[in-house]
């Protein structure tokens, strides 16, 4: 396969780049690696399964894995597609090209799952490995931790192969268009040519794309934060019909601040009625509620998470973490990192 004339390492900001990985390992329950597209790692794996780990470590089947990943890879780039094959262990793994202008940039490997489903579709084992003691001892030391890999749908699977996807080649391509756009600026300066009128419209798209990935960073916040919580799926039914949809959003985007008129527009209401309603309808004024609320999430979040103070406060969208500290308190009479710590003092008794 002959080089690209792209660069995973020199077009995508891989420390960046590894923050969301890990992110999304943790919404999708995958582990995750990147490739480049001569099958080199350019990312650390993000939350490797301690079975595959183990695997990994062991000499003799570790060469297993390095073939399942060298032919999975190609296998994807055949097709055009991601690829969900069956490792030598019989569990589920996935091969995600990054392909842009039909040129193989590396790939996104995911998966060391189970299927939940026994009537799941026939999966091809892409490496088949000959049983033998030695390999069978290793099964069994791990055995334990095999039994403790996550368990998916194949549907929840391929919905996580196609957030996968798209979000790689968007990023892949935004970063491609970022580069050419500052290597025509570095052309125009150069030369000493008057800026062309193209370049107006590299600025536009340039502003659009800052925009969509922020909308993709929000969106992949809030999951994240619901992951979290323990109770962060939940919404509120509200017995009046016009406030639903405020409530919807409020409880979807738990990491924004909200704005009454926001809501009572969101509600297709003026902001005085809305006030009024909601008021009646919760027994308190719409920013009582919104603080009190935030502060139920928060103290969800300090007692399920080891997330700095100031991560939590950032994580429910304060405006910054003295504020957050001064709310805490004023529900709950003590500070964040005090019920913390009273929190794992009463669960450890």
């Amino acid at each position: 396969m002959s080089k690209s004339r792209f660069d995973l390492e020199e077009i995508i900001d891989l420390e960046k780049w590894e923050k969301l990985q890990d992110s999304l390992s943790l919404v999708t329950k995958m582990a995750i690696l990147t490739i480049d597209y001569k099958g080199v790692p350019v990312t650390k794996h993000s939350y490797c399964q301690p079975f595959c780990h183990g695997v990994r470590q062991d000499a003799h089947l570790s060469q297993y894995c390095q073939k399942c990943d060298a032919r999975a890879g190609i296998e994807a780039v055949r097709q055009n597609k991601p690829y969900i094959y069956l490792c030598h262990f019989n569990i589920i793994d996935i091969a995600i090209p990054i392909i842009i202008d039909n040129q193989y940039l590396g790939a996104i490997m995911a998966g060391q799952l189970k299927l939940r489903e026994p009537d799941a579709p026939m999966l091809e084992q892409i490496v088949s490995r000959p049983p033998n003691v030695e390999s069978n001892r290793k099964f069994k030391e791990l055995e334990e931790h095999y039994d403790a890999l996550p368990v998916l749908s194949y549907d929840e699977v391929t919905k996580c192969v196609d957030l996968l996807l798209q979000l790689s080649t968007y990023i892949v391509e935004e970063a491609i268009h970022k580069h050419t756009t500052i290597d025509l600026y570095k052309k125009v300066l150069t030369s000493g040519t008057d800026v062309p009128a193209s370049m107006e419209t590299f600025h536009h798209e340039s502003n659009r794309a800052v925009r969509n990935i922020q909308s993709i960073q929000q969106e992949l916040s809030g999951a994240l934060i619901d992951t979290k919580l323990k109770n962060g799926a939940q919404g509120f039914v509200s017995s009046n019909s016009v406030l639903q949809p405020a409530f919807d959003y409020i409880f979807a985007h738990k990491h924004e601040s909200f704005s009454l008129k926001e809501m009572a527009k969101l509600c297709h209401i003026s902001p005085s009625y809305f006030s009024r309603i909601f008021t009646k309808e919760t027994g308190e004024n719409f920013s009582v509620f919104i603080a009190r609320l935030k502060i139920e999430w928060a103290k969800q979040l300090l007692e399920t998470t080891d997330s700095p103070i100031h991560q939590v406060s950032d994580d429910l969208g304060f405006c910054d973490t003295g504020y957050f500290i001064k709310t805490f308190k004023k529900f709950e009479n003590l500070t964040p990192a005090v019920y913390r710590n009273m929190y794992a003092e009463s669960s450890a008794k």
